[in-house]
């Protein structure tokens, strides 16, 4: 099981095609992992820029953030794997 303590981060890309590759990965390979996704567009009422830029002219292939997880005893199998 991961948790915060025993975890590790892996890599953190906006791409949502390499985390489903890295994803495939890992579960092909038996190593337990965990994704964190952050909205980068959309962050809250208080601190969302999209409330006072708007979104015309942006990507929206770099609105998400993905942190990938990994527990701390499989991050060196599992970053020879990605690599």
């Amino acid at each position: 099981m991961l948790t915060i303590f025993n975890r590790k981060e892996l890599i953190v890309t906006m791409d949502i095609h390499r985390q489903a590759e890295i994803r495939d990965v890992l579960a092909q390979n038996g190593i337990d992992y965990t994704v964190k996704t952050k909205n980068l567009q959309n962050s809250g009422v208080l601190d969302s820029q999209r409330g006072h830029t708007g979104n015309m002219g942006i990507d929206r292939s770099y609105s998400y953030e993905y942190k990938i997880y990994v527990h701390k005893k499989d991050y060196e199998a599992a970053l020879g794997l990605i690599k």
